[in-house]
């Protein structure tokens, strides 16, 4: 049965039409060169050579051609690099596969060739890897066709690393079917069966029903061929649902959806779906299709031994205008098997000797391919090796043609700079000496200007810093007010709460009643806790943040509580808030003072809040 080959190719070269992009120019000088009168001036040059659209000039004076044209050369010089650089572009190389294409599709294979080995060095030169993907899968193609299947395994092999290397999935799949084709060909079907069930799970992942429906429809073939039903007919329920709007590739499922029902020998079921699909298959290019559909209804006829059917069918197959030699050495061994089932041995030996000829012819044919396979590709590669040698001379002439157009700019300079020079020195000398009086003049505006705006700049930061620290001074008096006011509070409060302790302590009746005494005596051991000493240190270092912090680096043995004596002193309070607030007498609050002075190093009539006041 026939398998259907992936019509990437062509969608391809569909798509060609979509690209955009510049094109090339060609400096074109013929008879109408008179006639562009600002290129009068060439009649002056030799035209040295003319070659694939390239010009060589070669001024016969060179000097003469400066000095007489030189307010042309500019618009020269534009017109031959335009002319000269005929760069290679993706639309120029699609056009050419295209060409390749089309003559494929003629069988013209060796003209084909020659277009896609030109593709595929340009796509080489240019990195360009979907024109070098698409030369190698058509080159196999044209070898496929000239049933060449080794070359065209070599091409598609080359397309398949192509396409792994950071193409898109469709082309991955793409030369796996038509690799998968090659490898059913010479009755390999464990391999087909691998490729085509890499491009099967590639169309998957992709989720491209068509491409499903094309790989599943193979995947059966080859499943039918190996005799396997189950798998033939899993994969073919596939398929169908998925080629409804595919007809030519709907017609192979259902072809192979026959052969598989036979294999099951449903015959009734197959010989209906046969029957109704062979009334559609009337054109030419459904030759194919039409055959392996015949032999199909044969093979049902045969097999519920309605011989004269079998045989009317077979012989309709045979006797079609498009079969091939591979076609009729089937017919010829379905007619031979036929005939000898009727006893008829004469009919039999006679279609057995047409199936030895049929071969004959068949391996006649293939060797002659093998020739001119060989011949086309002698050809293919005296091809390419005029090609890469007219590169080698197209890049030696671009050198030649830069090293002559980079003398003539060279000689167009050194005149420019022998006519110009004292006039330019003369007028550079007067512009100097204008330009540097004006200068001077400005520096000096400049520099009086930048001294009056510095000394702005720093009254006013002057006066800004002032504004600052006053208002910094006035915050930090309020917070400073704020915190003595609630330190005074704490003072008073812990004082009155002192009297009631001790008038309740003297109380005879109280100090028997050892609840009352407890109570009491776990008062005094919170008044006598520094509870609020983190919050007061966190409050005061917040509204004073430099205050302690020059004490500390200053004094660095005075300890947390001479630094919260220290602090009661900045905030102005007097010994007997301070007292009160440490929970000590009066006499003890003067001694750590002395205790603190000697500590620091001060001496004993020292003023400490003007002393904190001014580190």
């Amino acid at each position: 049965m026939r398998l259907s080959l992936d019509y990437f190719r062509k969608i391809s070269v569909i798509s060609f039409q979509l690209y955009g992009g510049g094109g090339y120019g060609k400096f074109l000088i013929g008879k109408s060169i008179q006639a562009f009168k600002p290129l009068k001036f060439l009649q002056n040059i030799l035209f040295d050579r003319c070659r694939n659209g390239l010009l060589f000039i070669v001024p016969l004076n060179p000097i003469n051609f400066v000095v007489n044209n030189l307010k042309h050369f500019k618009l020269f010089s534009f017109l031959m690099l335009c002319g000269f650089t005929q760069a290679q572009t993706i639309e120029e190389c699609d056009k050419i596969f295209v060409e390749a294409i089309s003559e494929m599709n003629q069988k013209n294979h060796t003209r084909s060739l020659e277009l896609l080995t030109e593709v595929k060095t340009m796509a080489i030169n240019n990195a360009w890897q979907k024109q070098l993907f698409l030369a190698f899968n058509n080159l196999g193609a044209n070898y496929y066709l000239m049933l060449d299947y080794g070359e065209a395994l070599d091409n598609y092999l080359e397309a398949y690393k192509i396409a792994l290397k950071g193409l898109d999935a469709k082309y991955e799949m793409s030369v796996l079917n038509n690799i998968a084709i090659l490898y059913s060909k010479e009755q390999k079907f464990e391999k087909a069966e691998e490729y085509f069930l890499k491009a099967y799970h590639i169309a998957k992942k992709n989720q491209d029903s068509l491409k499903i429906g094309l790989y599943a429809t193979n995947l059966a073939t080859v499943a039918s061929q190996k005799s396997e039903i189950e798998k033939a007919d899993q994969y073919i329920k596939i398929a169908i649902p998925l080629l409804k709007n595919v007809p030519p590739i709907l017609d192979q499922a259902k072809i192979t959806y026959v052969h598989t029902l036979i294999l099951k020998k449903d015959f009734d079921e197959a010989k209906r779906i046969a029957l109704q699909l062979l009334t559609t298959l009337n054109t030419p290019e459904l030759s194919e299709h039409r055959i392996s559909l015949l032999m199909n209804i044969s093979d049902i006829y045969k097999y519920e031994g309605n011989q004269k059917l079998a045989i009317d069918y077979a012989m309709r197959a045979g006797n079609d205008s498009n079969s091939n030699i591979e076609n009729k050495i089937d017919v010829y061994n379905q007619l031979s098997e036929l005939y000898r089932t009727e006893n008829k041995s004469s009919l039999a030996f006679i279609y057995k000797d047409s199936v030895i000829w049929a071969k004959d012819s068949l391996n006649q044919i293939k060797n002659g391919r093998l020739f001119e396979n060989s011949r086309v590709k002698f050809e293919l590669q005296n091809y390419e090796k005029e090609l890469r040698e007219s590169q080698k001379i197209l890049k030696a002439e671009r050198n030649l043609f830069y090293s002559i157009i980079g003398g003539i700019i060279l000689l167009i300079l050194i005149s420019f700079w022998a006519i110009w020079n004292y006039s330019v020195k003369l007028r550079q000398r007067k512009i100097i000496s204008e330009r540097n009086y004006k200068i001077a003049g400005l520096e000096v505006e400049k520099q009086k200007k930048d001294k009056i705006l510095l000394i702005q700049h720093l009254r006013e930061m002057e006066v800004l810093n002032l504004f600052k620290q006053e208002k910094l001074k006035s915050e930090i008096d309020s917070k400073n007010r704020e915190l003595t006011s609630k330190v005074v509070s704490i003072s008073t409060r812990n004082e009155l709460i002192e009297n009631i302790i001790d008038s309740l302590t003297n109380s005879a009746e109280i100090s028997k009643n050892e609840f009352l005494n407890r109570r009491i005596f776990e008062l005094k051991n919170h008044l006598k806790k520094d509870s609020q000493e983190d919050n007061f240190f966190t409050h005061f270092e917040r509204v004073n943040p430099s205050a302690l912090k020059s004490l500390k680096e200053k004094h660095s043995d005075l300890t947390s509580n001479d630094l919260r004596y220290l602090s009661y002193i900045y905030m102005n309070l007097s010994t007997k808030e301070i007292s009160s607030l440490l929970n000590i007498t009066v006499v003890a609050c003067r001694k750590r003072k002395e205790r603190i002075l000697k500590k620091m190093n001060l001496p004993e009539y020292s003023d400490l809040y003007n002393y904190i006041s001014d580190i």
